[in-house]
This record gives structure tokens, C-alpha cells and sequence, in this order.
């Protein structure tokens, strides 16, 4: 590979701020790379949205980075375009590697003592076909509880701590009892992006006892090993990132502050 397409970026998009989590694990594993990150936010959320409307805007994104940027990569930080339209962006960019998350099922049954496990996530990730198949690989291995959480990764989206509390104390307590006995929940899936920025607070409603397991570092490592199997990596250089968003700029601004850097400019896409 040239050298000016190894120095060329890597795209990553979600509905929203929520990818923040996905790309702070990207950046701290490939620090030499460089990052344009998209927020759909004027089109979200996802996860409560229909299939069609989550391919549409999908396409949108990838072809605006594609145009735009000539990415060398691309990261869907979405659960939810992840399960509604990864198989078609793979189809429609065959010359592009694409990485897409997924709620962490597999490391959740590998950790698992008790054997029960919860999901958080978005409706549209819950319903899925894609998530139904994961999910039927592991049913003998454990028990699952499958929370659908409704409006809070829009909380998160909005940076509303009072509702981000009280959807976060209400899901947690209406997937029962965590713990470390038998018949406890003793780990949490987090299968939203959005879901780590609350990690802490679900972290405290469910106890210490409980491990919490999000997809961001598992993402970046196999983001590493394709672009080392492609000699697409970038050994050198200070990387850079570039933030834009659909929706409003000062949200993502103070997202980022809060969660990647303080000061990184944003501008719309």
C-alpha cells in the first residue's frame, strides 16, 4: 500500500454521541492514525427507528465520508445500523473494510459465573435478526435477560442527568436481581454505544459484584489486525481527528469535551 493511503483516515459514524465511547478505544489503540467521526444526530436515534431509515442514513454517511475523505476504513459505532445495514454497506463497498459492533455476548458468557447475563440496549438492536442470531449461539452456554431501554440513549444524547438516572435505576431494576449467586445477574452487557457514558451510575444500580462488559476495546483491536493484514497501518505521525455532526454542534462539542479532549473543534456534515 502508498504511503499517501496509508496516511489516509479512518471514518467512524453513529446516530449520535454514542460512538465517542467506540472511538476513544480506537484512538488509544492505533494513537498514530488519523479519525473523521460523524454524529447522525439530526437523524437519530436510531434504535427507535425503522430498519429503512437506519439503511438510508447509513448510506448517506459512508458516501459523504467516502467522497469527502477517501477513508481507508470504515467503523460502524452503532449497534443499531450495525444490525440494520452493515451487510449492504459491505455489499455496496466491497473495496472497503468495514467494522461493525455488536452488543458483547461471547466475552459476557466467557466471564459469566452464575450463568445469567443482562443486555441493555436499543429495541431496534433487540429485535434484530442480526442479534438474534448471536444471541441463539450462546443460549445453551447461559440465561439471558433482555432489557430494551427506551429514550435513554437519547438522554445520554442530550446530556440529561436527572432522565439518564431515572431510566437507568428503572431498566436496571426491572431486570431483576444482580449479584453473584446463583440465579443473580453478575454481568451486564452494554449493547448501546451510548451506554458507557452511563457506565458508572449502571455500575452503582447494579452493584460492584457486576461486571460490565461494553464492545469499544474488542472493536479497536480487530480494527488493527485488518489494517495490519492490509499493510494499512500508520507507524508513525501524531494521527488527528476531525468531528462532525448532522445535528448541533455545541452537543457534540460538549460531548467531546467530556468524554475524548477538551477544545476539538466540530463542525456540521
Amino acid at each position: 500500500m502508498t504511503n499517501s493511503l496509508r496516511a489516509a483516515p479512518i471514518g467512524v459514524f453513529d446516530s449520535g454521541v454514542g460512538g465517542l465511547s467506540v472511538l476513544r478505544a480506537l484512538r488509544a489503540e492505533l494513537p498514530h492514525e488519523a479519525f473523521v467521526y460523524v454524529a447522525d444526530s439530526g437523524f437519530a436515534p436510531y434504535g427507535e427507528r425503522g430498519d429503512a431509515h437506519v439503511v438510508e442514513r447509513s448510506r448517506i454517511v459512508v458516501r459523504g465520508l467516502r467522497e469527502r475523505y477517501g477513508i481507508k476504513l470504515l467503523v460502524v459505532a452503532c449497534n443499531t445500523a450495525t444490525a440494520a445495514a452493515i451487510h449492504l454497506l459491505r455489499a455496496e463497498n466491497a473495496d472497503l473494510p468495514i467494522v461493525g459492533v455488536e452488543p458483547a455476548i461471547k466475552p459476557a458468557v466467557a466471564n459469566s459465573r452464575t450463568r445469567r447475563i443482562g443486555v441493555m440496549a436499543t429495541r431496534g438492536t433487540l429485535n434484530s435478526a442480526k442479534f438474534k442470531l448471536l444471541l441463539d449461539t450462546q443460549r445453551a452456554d447461559a440465561d439471558f435477560v433482555l432489557q430494551p431501554c427506551d429514550g435513554l440513549a437519547h438522554a445520554i444524547e442530550r446530556g440529561d442527568a436527572p432522565e439518564i438516572e431515572a431510566l437507568s435505576r428503572d431498566y436496571t431494576l426491572a431486570m431483576g436481581r444482580f449479584g453473584s449467586e446463583m440465579g443473580d445477574i453478575d454481568t451486564l452487557v452494554l449493547g448501546c454505544t451510548h451506554y458507557p457514558f452511563a457506565g458508572d451510575l449502571l455500575q452503582q444500580l447494579a452493584g460492584a459484584q457486576t461486571r460490565l462488559v461494553e464492545t469499544g476495546v474488542p472493536v479497536a483491536q480487530h480494527t488493527r489486525r485488518l489494517l495490519a493484514a492490509a499493510d494499512a497501518l500508520q507507524s508513525d505521525g501524531q494521527g488527528g481527528l476531525l468531528l462532525h455532526t448532522s445535528g448541533n454542534v455545541a452537543a457534540l462539542r460538549d460531548a467531546a469535551d467530556r468524554w475524548l479532549a477538551p477544545g476539538l473543534a466540530v463542525s456540521s456534515f
